[in-house]
């Protein structure tokens, strides 16, 4: 008998008719001969509307507050699964963070998972309950509620089955795997049987939506076997897979696109390098991560930066980074938010130096300009204003070909 640990997103709990196929997916599991722990997000939308309900009376609502609102949605789907598999003659039972023993730190809205107790878990498998466990949140050393911030549900699920070794963790969305790049912007997209873990880090750290990069992460961390699946329909979906890569496979494997994105520009900084030691420290130490940077406008005793965040941390970096504009001495801090990044993977990359020439020449046709550019061994990713994005993935996905390689 395996364990497997399933997870599943909003859309697939998003109303009463989705529980009930999850009830059936579930119990279906287990009559194969499997014990099943499965993690659930809110109902599609939920969040958003608690968000909302709290900006109504503060738009700039207490972080410790907004984690005690918004988790109780991913509660109320967990109750609700349980209640279905229960009427379907099944045992089971909804446990929530603090029942479970998930500690997090207090980063309020962003918190990392520290540690897990498992022996609730276990205890509750012995006695043959399936375990509806709500996604997204966490306690902190002081029993505050936490959340795990973007991709949350999906990192519970992932830290859960690698406490508990499980055999597979398995991502249940409403997409049936890993594609060559979002099917919803080109159609000739192509599902992949399996991927290197190597690429879907590079992937979910580029915007792929269909997993989020703290899952991934852990995943490596456990080594564990990880599948995309659709709830919507019935395929083998796509295997993370840590065999060794192919190098003779194709040299990009997807393109991914993200629209998350927030262009800052600070104006005429002092010319010294403890100035961007400052300025990293200000940002990180508010747990903001930094992707493109790059210096602009380089003059004897000034020099410019400009780099991007997620949209969802703008507004804290332009408080935090106004706070401090004495002591970094800037002039102006401009904000971009028509901005998108598109970028190609793939493990070939690095022994085809032909592919970056690519890029651009496929750019170039369609008139797109790249404001700002970065490369690795798996990755190249370009800045662009964000009417163009869907442009630049259909051309170069048509010119690695992706919808035709195997």
């Amino acid at each position: 008998m395996a364990l497997i640990v399933q997870k599943f997103g909003g859309t697939s709990v998003g109303s009463i008719e989705r529980i009930e196929a999850v009830a059936d997916i579930i119990i279906k599991t287990q009559q194969q001969g499997h014990q099943v722990v499965a993690v659930v997000s809110a109902m599609s939308g939920e969040t958003n509307r608690l968000i909302s309900l709290a900006h109504e009376i503060d738009s700039r609502p207490s972080s410790r507050e907004l984690d005690v609102l918004v988790t109780t949605g991913e509660q109320v789907t967990a109750s609700l699964l349980a209640m279905a598999i229960i009427r379907r003659g099944h045992p089971a039972i909804s446990l929530l963070a603090d029942q479970i023993g998930i500690q997090t730190d207090n980063m309020f809205g962003k918190a990392r998972i520290e540690s897990i107790c498992t022996d609730r878990l276990n205890q509750e498998m012995e006695h043959n309950r399936i375990v509806i466990v709500a996604g997204f949140q966490g306690r902190d050393r002081e029993g505050n509620i936490t959340t795990l911030g973007r991709g949350g549900t999906d990192t519970t699920a992932v830290e859960l089955a690698g406490a508990l070794k499980a055999a597979e963790c398995q991502i249940f969305t409403d997409v049936d795997g890993v594609y060559t790049t979002d099917p919803r912007i080109e159609p000739n997209a192509r599902r992949l049987e399996q991927i290197t873990f190597d690429e879907m880090l590079e992937m979910a750290s580029l915007g792929a939506k269909v997993l989020h990069l703290r899952s991934v992460e852990a995943a490596g961390h456990y080594r564990l076997p990880l599948r995309v699946l659709s709830s919507f329909c019935h395929s083998k979906g796509t295997l993370i897979t840590y065999e060794e890569p192919d190098m003779n496979k194709a040299p990009v494997s997807g393109v991914a696109a993200s629209k998350d994105e927030v262009l800052i520009t600070l104006k005429q900084l002092p010319n010294q390098p403890q100035i961007l030691a400052s300025l990293l420290t200000v940002l990180a130490e508010a747990g903001i991560a930094v992707d493109m940077l790059t210096q602009l406008n380089h003059q004897l005793d000034k020099i410019d930066y400009a780099f991007t965040v997620h949209s969802n941390d703008h507004h804290q970096v332009i408080e935090l980074l106004t706070h401090k504009q004495e002591s970094l001495g800037f002039v102006e801090l401009v904000c971009d938010k028509e901005v998108a990044k598109v970028s190609v993977i793939g493990i070939g990359l690095k022994s085809h130096v032909e592919v970056i020439a690519q890029f651009y020449t496929a750019m170039s046709h369609e008139n797109i300009r790249a404001d700002l550019v970065t490369t690795s061994e798996m990755k190249i990713s370009a800045l662009l204003p964000q009417k163009y994005l869907e442009l630049a993935v259909r051309a170069l996905h048509s010119t690695f070909l992706l919808e035709s390689i195997e």
